[in-house]
């Protein structure tokens, strides 16, 4: 069985799309998009609502999850960094885990095999 990697990307909204095709672009199979909020160095932000300033502080977040064995969990970072990276507070955070296992329920494949395309 080769390594199975989890990799989270959490970044701004609007960067989805271009994530998404640049993944697919170094084949990227599949992956899990979450929306989520968050707070981290932001600290989130100030709004007027009703004539009172309120504190915003979680943030709208999309969190990307990929799972890999055949293409570089590098070749992934950097991609993942080149597309998100705008240079402003609040790109995001990129985290990777080492997994045991993965199970395709449908066939019970285990390993490397349940996120393999059984195609290829």
């Amino acid at each position: 069985m080769s390594n199975l990697t989890k990799i989270e990307i959490i970044t701004r909204p609007e960067k989805l799309e271009e994530l998404k095709d640049a993944m697919n672009e170094i084949s990227v199979a599949g992956m899990t998009v979450t929306q989520v909020y968050g707070c981290g160095l932001q600290k989130g932000y100030k709004e007027i609502y009703r004539g009172k300033e309120v504190s915003i502080n979680l943030v709208p977040k999309v969190k990307v999850e990929i799972v890999v064995c055949e293409v570089p969990v590098e070749k992934v970072l950097e991609t993942a960094k080149r597309v998100c990276r705008t240079g402003k507070v609040g790109d995001g955070k990129i985290f990777v885990y080492s997994l045991d296992n993965a199970v395709r329920i449908r066939t019970g494949d285990e390993g490397d095999s349940a996120i393999i395309d059984p195609q290829n």
